[in-house]
């Protein structure tokens, strides 16, 4: 599988010690026209949106621009299986 091929999703877990240390997952929104258009966080892996390596860049550094919460959660870019 070259890298053009691979795809990946997005998941963020809070920094330091918690009691609920549950990861949450990126869900791309976009546009009817397909633009890309921000990224909302769900919990559920099954529903986040697997996407290419440059729409997950697009996608974290929106995120970190974006959501004024962004600093307190670590943000990694994860292959799928």
């Amino acid at each position: 599988m070259t890298d053009t091929e691979q795809r990946y999703f997005i998941e963020q877990r809070k920094l330091g010690p918690q009691e609920k240390d549950l990861p949450v997952y990126a869900k791309l929104m976009k546009s009817k026209e397909g633009v890309f258009e921000g990224v909302s966080f769900i919990r559920s892996k099954d529903k986040a949106t697997i996407m290419s390596l440059a729409e997950a860049q697009q996608a974290v550094a929106w995120a970190k621009a974006k959501k004024p919460l962004a600093r307190l959660y670590e943000t990694r870019i994860v292959p799928v299986d």
